[in-house]
């Protein structure tokens, strides 16, 4: 299996009420996931975050911290995912839809109704409401 690492960023509304969501265009059907995708060979995970948001949404963010660190198998694909969730702010840009053969609706949707989309286990529930990010650190090139 080939590992893959990627990238969803958690945005509020002003209110805190909702959260930013686009629906993409499955295989077999359509759903609903956190703006994100996967990470490009020498990327950090925070730049694509930031990268992946602009091109599913147009609206450009900075990251805080994360949230969540998930893994996957998707069987069909072949693919080991390591899922990072970042929790982020919009600092500008406007909503659009860039890839329209990708995504088919940008959405805030209610929190309790998005908790249902990004996985998060039962017992978990509220974690994005009381969201408490850890730090998101990059070292840098380490050299041994």
């Amino acid at each position: 299996m080939k590992r893959v690492n990627v990238v969803y960023v958690l945005l509020f509304d002003e209110n805190k009420e909702k959260v930013l969501m686009v629906k993409n265009k499955g295989e077999n059907s359509s759903y609903y996931t956190l703006p994100g995708g996967a990470v490009e060979d020498g990327e950090t995970l925070e730049e694509a975050a930031i990268r992946e948001v602009k091109e599913e949404t147009g609206v450009d963010v900075e990251v805080d911290g994360i949230l969540t660190v998930s893994e996957a198998f998707f069987e069909k694909r072949g693919h080991h995912t390591i899922l990072f969730t970042f929790v982020g702010k919009i600092i500008g840009g406007e909503l659009n839809i860039s890839y329209p053969e990708e995504i088919e609706e940008i959405t805030w949707m209610e929190l309790n109704l998005a908790e249902n989309y990004i996985h998060i286990p039962k017992e978990m529930k509220g974690l994005i409401v009381n969201n408490s990010p850890v730090p998101y650190i990059f070292r840098g090139k380490v050299i041994h």
